[in-house]
């Protein structure tokens, strides 16, 4: 393990001397989080697209590389791209 620096090693002994407190949440920042965890997972609306045969062949074989459902990839795909954590050439 690499040494560690003055304020890795005051966290360390703040732990080892049972001196870390959780900071706790809000009531309104836990309404916040259970919102966006419902949001994340709410899966209640379904579209309907026209692609190519190629591409429909290539969205399975990854899925199958990838190791997980079809419309899951697809659904991955759009999340990440309206997120702005991909980008579209």
């Amino acid at each position: 393990m690499d040494k560690l620096d003055k304020y890795e090693e005051e966290i360390l002994r703040a732990y080892e001397n049972d001196e870390l407190k959780s900071g706790g949440l809000t009531k309104e920042m836990k309404e916040k989080y259970v919102q966006y965890a419902r949001n994340t997972f709410q899966k209640n609306k379904r579209i309907n697209i026209r692609i190519s045969e190629w591409d429909l062949l290539r969205l399975k074989a990854k899925s199958l590389d990838e190791g997980i459902p079809f419309q899951a990839l697809v659904s991955s795909l759009i999340h990440k791209y309206v997120k702005g954590t991909i980008e579209i050439d």
